[in-house]
């Protein structure tokens, strides 16, 4: 490969754990030239100590003539990153259009937790999913000879994401003093959010204990009953993808509408995210809008835990743009969505008014779901090879080119299709 063919990848900031180092790695091995942005110790604890790595110490708002310069510097053709709305992302990637460079987007929990996305340019509410109708879907689906694998019985192994989680954090707060200026793209500080769950973490048998008899209570109380599945407060679905702000507007809205349009002897079942450290007070909130509607009686809340018992016999389920929803979805269950979401196709949830839909809910069209599962691959995290069959299929897609003139929807059935082979999915 000549000098002015190689491939040369910038990585900003990726999952927490040895992801994008080891993704890196096989990159390099294969004749790219590959560099790595940190921003924090906890970026730089997951990439190796070498000339590779470079630390951006300055404030937020020289982030973008330093990615310009560095761009320039080291000829990049590429950019890899993870999440593609937190500030220094955004930036990089209006930048890297501007440019005319690949931006690989990766993202975690985006299609469930044990399945992980790549896609190019944009993810979420970003995706080019999102302007292609279910018909579009099906036909770029159909050039492809490739089977859409079935979604797993078994979500992930939660202990990974919390180990690698709170190992990141450790050094941003211990071992960050090279990167002062470094400001976290969440709404509260590190030590706070730290704190939050280390108290999550010492009450976890009460709360477990808590949400079984809660759980308990609903399936056996004899009634009809919706479900409201709330999300990270903090996550980007919720905060770049939606109307709303806050926890507290969403559970707002679907309460009113519950109260106009469900039967009086429905009830509403808020299912909190398994994750969610207490940063809003939900159960008080939630309490005090059911009186204030008067059906205070009538609406429940359940921290956290598996989404599976409440969802067998659930009516209907509302959410803002939860992963969740495709559970919903495989089951046939009539859902409504508020936010941005590659799922939110008319085929699949309802258009009606919040209270008609908890009143005659529309069912989804569940062969068109069938034929539309574009994006969902295997995730990363996995706890005995170290995610390494799938650093391989993001090898191959990094590696790969893409033709310009090619139509959006064979593209993207390409980059399916390739994705798909190097797992040994493909037949």
């Amino acid at each position: 490969m000549s000098s002015t063919d190689t491939r040369r990848f910038l990585f900003l900031q990726g999952p927490h754990g040895p992801f994008f180092r080891q993704l890196g790695q096989m990159l390099t091995a294969a004749g790219a030239e590959v560099w790595r942005v940190g921003f924090n110790a906890g970026d730089r604890a997951f990439w190796p100590k070498d000339q590779s790595f470079i630390a951006y110490r300055g404030a937020p708002e020289e982030w973008e003539a330093a990615l310009a310069a560095l761009i320039d510097e080291k000829r990049i053709t590429n950019i890899a990153l993870y999440g593609d709305t937190r500030p220094i992302h955004a930036c990089a990637v209006a930048l890297a259009r501007a440019r005319g460079l690949t931006v690989h987007v990766f993202e975690e929990g985006y299609l469930r937790p044990y399945w992980v996305t790549y896609e190019r340019g944009g993810s979420n509410g970003n995706s080019r999913l999102m302007g292609m109708s279910v018909a579009e879907m099906q036909a770029a689906l159909a050039l492809s000879d490739t089977d859409v694998p079935q979604p797993p019985a078994h979500w992930g192994d939660m202990r990974q994401h919390v180990f690698y989680g709170a190992l990141y954090h450790w050094f941003v707060m211990f071992r960050n003093g090279a990167f002062r200026n470094f400001r976290p793209h969440r709404e509260l500080p590190v030590r706070t959010e730290a704190a939050l769950y280390f108290r999550r973490l010492v009450l976890m048998p009460l709360l477990a204990l808590e949400r079984m008899i809660a759980t308990a209570r609903i399936r056996l109380g004899g009634f009809p009953y919706h479900l409201g599945l709330l999300q990270l407060e903090h996550d980007s679905s919720l905060r770049d993808h939606s109307p709303f702000r806050r926890h507290e507007d969403f559970v707002r809205l679907v309460v009113e509408g519950f109260a106009k349009g469900a039967p009086t002897h429905h009830h509403l079942v808020f299912k909190d995210h398994p994750l969610e450290n207490g940063r809003s007070p939900l159960r008080r909130i939630i309490r005090q809008v059911g009186r204030e509607h008067g059906v205070g009686d009538r609406v429940h809340y359940v921290r956290g835990g598996k989404l599976a018992r409440l969802l067998n016999d659930a009516r209907t389920a509302v959410t803002v743009n939860s992963t969740a929803a495709q559970q919903v979805l495989w089951r046939g269950i009539p859902l409504k969505v508020f936010g941005r979401a590659v799922y939110a196709k008319p085929e699949f949830v309802s258009n009606q008014a919040l209270p008609d839909f908890f009143a005659r809910p529309e069912r989804p069209d569940i062969i068109a779901l069938a034929h539309a599962a574009l994006i969902a691959y295997p995730r990363y995290f996995d706890p005995v090879t170290g995610m390494a069959c799938p650093v391989e299929v993001a090898l191959e897609r990094l590696e790969s080119g893409e033709i310009p003139s090619m139509p959006l929807k064979t593209r993207i059935a390409s980059e399916i299709q390739d994705l798909m082979a190097i797992l040994g999915l493909r037949r």
